[in-house]
């Protein structure tokens, strides 16, 4: 089975908790939108749409994906940005009963030719006028060959492919109305709902099956935990099409009839929208910690009673910085795999300086166990962060091999993060100490170093590669490759050269390049990559 179910006894333990509904998402969304017509759903830079209008405009969508000879359960692969289409297109995909699969715009042939073949994807979801790639004549390229994608559908206007404003246009709003109503009734619940992906720890990103019921309880109990009302107005500059994204930016506030304010990652573009807006809530990724900094700052978050910090550790000095001008802040560590992690209104200032909270959910569970056993470690020692529950993942999508190393015999997920349970105030919180998996963490996106070394193997003057996290003000970490070569030195541009060529996303590119004549090891013979990060810090430092 490619799809690995949840037990029944979990379901109904989770289901009779209240946990799980018995709708699909399409249907909670539209049962919301009618509760809150005239509110604002979306507010995007490109636009806007109340509750009422997106739910007719995603009706009317996803009729005309059916017209197409698209059906339920077909995959659809997304690459959009933050615009309010993309919007559009998601709820309307659901509503068509199609499954999104949720790629990343800087995902290039590496990654998509495999996800989409893994998957089956019928569809091909890109972004007309992307500046610097042209995502519509990549979709078209990948296109070619392929066993099962027939269509490229684009938000904008080309040529090459369908539009998705287009398809809008095919019929009336009730004879929409009915189709999708006809198509969710035929649709499970607890059947899968969205391909999310994983951070790419074992090279191309595994697929993670996310159910309707589940996924759905996630983004409303996150909702819930911030105490938001349909008053709440959620700004989000990161990435939509990501689990973070899905979860805390669109469904979330949509479970309770909030608004999202949909920015982009450019402050200059995005404060300004926040302040007409009277942004009330803002998660912070770690690119852009230094917001507060930024001219434009203050005017963007007058309306701000929480900011949520994620992506990384949080410096103590941004705190220092954030409560020095009377905000709130929280951290939330999350993943696509489930687990969510948060320190919500009332944890104490220290738990909310120093960890990552506690689980979201009352049904989460977690345990911290030695790596590569299942023997849980002693209050506050350091093991490997483990959970199972409500909204956590049973297995990775046809990855039998994978998953039986990656859960453990009684389901819970090993995430390959280090943490440890800390007292604060007579309750116990999850401190993250480092990770387990050979991982970069480039602001968020997590880049697997295994993966970019067999990639920098197939060049074919590279004989070693070690690729380790350079520290960066910005980003948290780059990716250094630490190279033996035969013949001169590379240089940087060559092996950004090398990595355009295999189709590699950008974002898992080298960004420096350092020359040995062998590879350091460790006793046991594998690459010392502990004297090489140092290695790197110390050059980094030094300027």
């Amino acid at each position: 089975m490619s799809t690995v179910p949840y037990p029944a006894a979990a379901i109904r333990r989770y289901r009779e908790a209240g946990l799980w509904g018995t709708e699909t998402i399409a249907t909670a969304f539209h049962r919301v939108a009618r509760a809150h017509p005239e509110r604002d759903a979306v507010v995007a830079l490109d636009g806007r749409l109340t509750f009422a209008e997106l739910d007719e405009r995603t009706d009317l969508l996803a009729a005309g994906l059916a017209g197409l000879g698209l059906r339920p359960g077909d995959p659809v692969l997304f690459q959009v940005g933050n615009r309010l289409a993309a919007v559009v297109a998601w709820y309307g995909v659901l509503k068509a009963g199609l499954v999104p699969v949720a790629t990343l715009a800087a995902h290039r042939g590496h990654e998509i030719g495999e996800i989409s073949r893994r998957v089956g994807a019928v569809a091909h979801l890109v972004e007309a006028g992307l500046p610097g790639f042209d995502l519509v004549g990549f979709a078209e390229q990948q296109r070619r060959g392929h066993p099962s994608l027939r269509h490229v559908l684009v938000l904008g206007t080309d040529p090459r492919g369908i539009s998705v404003q287009d398809l809008e246009s095919g019929t009336s709003p009730e004879v929409a109305r009915a189709l999708v109503e006809r198509i969710q009734a035929g649709l499970d619940p607890d059947g899968v709902a969205v391909h999310q992906l994983s951070g790419g720890t074992t090279g191309v990103p595994k697929v993670i099956p996310r159910l309707h019921a589940e996924y759905w309880y996630n983004a409303a109990e996150y909702a819930r935990s911030w105490g938001w009302t349909a008053e709440t107005r959620v700004a989000h500059l990161i990435p939509i099409i990501h689990n973070a994204g899905v979860v805390c930016a669109v469904h979330g506030p949509h479970s309770v009839g909030a608004c999202l304010v949909l920015g982009v990652p450019d402050l200059d573009e995005s404060l300004p929208l926040m302040a007409r807006e009277a942004v009330t809530h803002v998660l912070l990724g770690h690119g852009h910690y230094r917001a507060a900094d930024h001219p434009g700052f203050a005017a963007a978050t007058e309306a701000v009673t929480q900011i949520v910090l994620s992506g990384s550790k949080v410096p103590p000095s941004l705190f220092d910085t954030l409560e020095s001008r009377g905000f709130w802040s929280g951290q939330l560590f999350g993943m696509g795999e489930g687990l969510f992690l948060t320190t919500r209104p009332g944890a104490p200032r220290d738990a909310r300086l120093t960890t990552v909270g506690t689980p979201l959910s009352a049904l989460d569970e977690v345990r911290i166990l030695e790596p590569g056993t299942e023997t849980e470690v002693p209050p506050g020692e350091v093991g490997e962060l483990c959970a199972r529950g409500p909204y956590t993942l049973r297995g990775y999508f046809d990855a039998a091999e994978h998953n039986a190393r990656a859960f453990t015999s009684d389901g819970f997920y090993r995430t390959g993060d280090l943490a440890a349970l800390v007292e604060i105030e007579g309750a116990r919180y999850v401190s993250i100490e480092g990770r387990i998996k050979d991982l970069i963490n480039r602001g968020g996106e997590k880049v697997n170093a295994e993966e970019i070394e067999l990639l920098l193997l197939r060049h074919p003057r590279i004989t070693g590669a070690a690729v380790v996290p350079m520290p960066d003000p910005r980003l948290g970490e780059r990716a250094c490759a630490y190279l033996v070569v035969d013949g001169p030195e590379l240089t940087l541009p060559e092996i950004q050269q090398h990595f355009a060529a295999l189709e590699v996303a950008k974002f898992k590119w080298p960004e420096r390049v350092e020359h040995l004549s062998q590879i350091p090891r460790t006793l046991v013979g594998k690459a010392d990559k502990k004297s090489l990060t140092a290695d790197i810090a110390r050059k980094v430092s030094a300027g």
